[in-house]
C-alpha cells in the first residue's frame, strides 16, 4: 500500500476537519507550498489532478469531483454510497476508471460483482494521483456531497437536465423517423390482418403472398444504385475477386461461367476478360438493366448474356456450366441466405468437374472488451428526454449490431465456429450449433462477442487469394457483427471462456438470422435483420 501515498486530510469545502487533526504549522506549510514550483502546491501536484473522463486537469480532488458532477453527470458520492465502498475499494474504483476509461454513464448500470474488485486496481495508474490521496471518510458518513462554489448534487440537477436535453435533441430527427416507420409497419400489419380471409386455404395463400412481397422488397433493395456503389468501392471485396480471376485465367479460359446475383456485372466482365467463352449473369433486381448497358458499353455483349429473374425460376441458355461464381456473402456471412441460391445453381447447372468460387468460407468469434461502448448502448435508456426508459434495455440487447470494431478492444484469440466448403455443403447444414473456446489475451471485462468471416479462393488455383472481415484487417462494407452481453464478464489473461452458439434462419423471415449464445450458464438470443 505504500505506493498509494499517504491519505490526505483535505476535505471538500464545507466539510469539517477530521477530529483531532493538528492545525499547527498549517500556515507555514501553505507558505512553503506557495513558494515551491511557483505556488502550485506540494510535490506531485504541480501538474494538477486530471479529470476521470476528459483531458482537463484541476488543482484538487474536490475540483475534479465537482467538474465530474457538472460536466459529466458522475457523482463520486453516489457511487461510494450505492456500493458501500471502503477506502480500498474507492482506490480500486479510481484506478479502474483511469485504466479502462468507461464513460460516466457506464456506472448507472453497474451491479455486483463490481468490475473494479480485482486487486490489480490497487496499483496506481497515474503517479502521485491526488484522487488516491483523497479522504473518503466523510463520504461514507454523509448523505450529500458538497462541491466547489457552493454547488450540491441537487443544485446541479438543472444543469445536468439541460445537458441531457441537448443530447436528446441530436437524436430527435432519428427518433421521429423511427416512429414514422413503426406507424407504417403497424398499418401494413393491420391491413394484412383485415384482408386475410378466415378460410384456411385463403389464409395460406395470403401468407404466401406476404412472403413473396418480402422477397420483392429484398430484391428491390438491390435495385438501388447506392448499394452497388458501396460494394464496388469496397476494395477488399472487389480487388480480391479481380485478383483471383485475373491471376488464375486457366480456370476461366474457354469455359462457360455462371454469375449468380450478378448486380452491375463486374464479376461477369472480369471472367470475360480472363478468357471465358460464355458468361451468364442472373439477377432478379432492376439493376440488371443497367448491367446490360454496362456490358454493351464495354463491347462484351457477344460473351456475356444477362438474365433477369431468380436463379431458381429462370431457364438458362445452357444445360451445364464449368464455373459458378458469386458474391453472395451477407453480414455474419449467412445473413440474406443467398448461399442457398448458389447451392441450387451448383446442384442444377454445375458440370461434374466444375468449380464454385469462393470455395471455402469460415465464420469466427472473438471477445470484445469495451465498457464505454457497452454503456453507450445501454445507459442511454436511463434518461431519454428526462424520462426513464431502462425497460428498453431488454429489447435492445437482443438486436445484434453491425459496426466497425476497434481492433484495440479485442481481448481474445479468434475461434472458428463454422467452415463451409461450397462444393459440398447443403442448405440444411447452414443452420448449425458449435461449441467455442475463447482464450483471453488481456485481463479485462468482456462486454460483447463479435463475429466475422474469411473467404478463400483455393481449388485449382495457381495463385490462391483470400480476404478477411476481421476487425484486425482492412475495413469492408460487411463490418463485424457484435452481440452485446447484458452483464459483462470479468476475465483474466490466459483464461478460456467457453460457450456455445446456435444459428438458424428466422422462420418468419428466412433471409434474417436468429443467433443464440450460451456463456457461463447465461443464454441470450439475438436477431440479425
Amino acid at each position: 500500500m505504500a505506493a498509494l501515498g499517504p491519505r490526505s486530510s483535505s476535505f471538500v469545502p464545507g466539510w469539517e476537519a477530521e477530529p483531532g487533526a493538528s492545525d499547527s504549522g498549517g500556515e507555514e506549510e501553505e507558505e512553503a507550498w506557495e513558494e515551491e514550483e511557483g505556488g502550485e502546491g506540494p510535490e506531485g501536484s504541480a501538474r494538477g489532478a486530471p479529470c476521470l473522463f476528459c483531458p482537463r486537469s484541476f488543482c484538487s480532488a474536490e475540483d475534479v469531483f465537482g467538474h465530474c458532477m457538472l460536466d459529466h453527470g458522475f457523482s463520486i458520492g453516489t457511487v461510494v454510497h450505492k456500493h458501500r465502498l471502503d477506502f480500498y475499494n474507492y482506490i480500486k474504483l479510481i484506478n479502474f476508471i483511469r485504466a479502462e476509461k468507461p464513460t460516466a454513464g457506464y456506472f448507472s448500470s453497474v451491479s455486483f460483482p463490481l468490475p473494479w474488485e480485482e486487486d490489480k486496481y490497487l496499483k496506481p495508474v497515474l503517479e502521485d494521483d491526488l484522487l488516491l490521496q483523497f479522504d473518503i471518510d466523510d463520504l461514507l458518513h454523509s448523505t450529500s456531497v458538497s462541491y466547489p462554489n457552493g454547488l450540491t448534487e441537487a443544485s446541479s440537477l438543472s444543469e445536468l437536465l439541460k445537458q441531457a436535453e441537448q443530447r436528446a435533441e441530436q437524436a430527435e430527427d432519428a427518433l421521429a423517423r423511427a416512429q414514422e416507420d413503426l406507424q407504417k409497419m403497424r398499418q401494413f400489419a393491420q391491413d394484412f390482418v383485415m384482408n386475410t380471409e378466415v378460410r384456411s386455404g385463403s389464409s395460406v395463400s395470403s401468407i404466401a403472398d406476404l412472403r413473396e412481397d418480402e422477397e420483392d422488397v429484398y430484391f428491390s433493395s438491390y435495385g438501388h444504385y447506392g448499394i452497388h456503389e458501396e460494394m464496388i468501392k469496397d476494395k477488399v471485396r472487389t480487388e480480391s475477386y479481380r485478383d483471383f480471376i485475373y491471376e488464375n485465367p486457366h480456370i476461366f479460359r474457354d469455359k462457360v461461367v455462371l454469375d449468380v446475383g450478378c448486380g452491375t456485372g463486374i464479376l461477369s466482365m472480369f471472367a470475360a476478360k480472363a478468357g471465358a467463352r460464355k458468361v451468364i449473369g442472373v439477377d432478379q433486381s432492376e439493376i440488371i438493366y443497367q448491367a446490360m448497358d454496362i456490358v454493351r458499353l464495354n463491347g462484351l455483349e457477344d460473351t456475356i448474356s444477362l438474365v433477369k429473374g431468380r436463379i431458381e425460376e429462370v431457364d438458362l441458355p445452357v444445360e451445364k456450366v464449368d464455373v459458378v461464381i458469386s458474391e453472395w456473402m451477407g453480414y455474419f456471412l449467412l445473413f440474406e441466405s443467398m448461399l442457398d441460391s448458389v447451392i441450387y445453381a451448383r446442384d442444377k447447372y454445375l458440370a461434374k468437374e466444375g468449380s464454385v468460387y469462393p470455395d471455402i468460407c469460415t465464420i469466427s468469434l472473438v471477445a470484445v472488451g469495451d465498457p464505454s461502448k457497452h454503456a453507450e448502448r445501454l445507459a442511454f435508456w436511463d434518461d431519454v428526454y428526462g424520462f426513464r426508459m431502462s425497460c428498453m434495455k431488454t429489447a435492445v440487447i437482443p438486436e445484434a449490431v453491425v459496426e466497425v470494431l476497434d481492433s484495440s478492444t479485442l481481448i481474445s484469440e479468434a475461434y472458428v465456429i463454422k467452415r463451409i466448403d461450397c462444393h459440398a455443403t447443403s442448405v440444411s447444414e447452414l443452420d448449425f450449433s458449435s461449441d467455442f473456446t475463447l482464450k483471453m489475451t488481456k485481463t479485462s471485462v468482456c462486454t460483447a462477442i463479435a463475429g466475422y468471416f474469411d473467404i478463400y479462393f483455393e481449388k485449382n488455383c495457381s495463385k490462391q487469394v483470400w480476404f478477411s472481415t476481421s476487425p484486425s484487417c482492412a475495413k469492408t462494407h460487411w463490418k463485424q457483427t457484435a452481440f452485446f452481453l447484458e452483464n459483462p464478464i470479468s476475465v483474466e489473461k490466459g483464461e478460456e471462456l467457453k460457450g456455445r452458439i446456435t444459428l438458424h434462419k428466422n422462420r418468419k423471415d428466412p433471409r434474417s438470422l436468429i443467433v443464440t449464445l450460451s456463456i457461463k450458464n447465461v443464454k441470450q438470443t439475438y436477431s440479425i435483420q
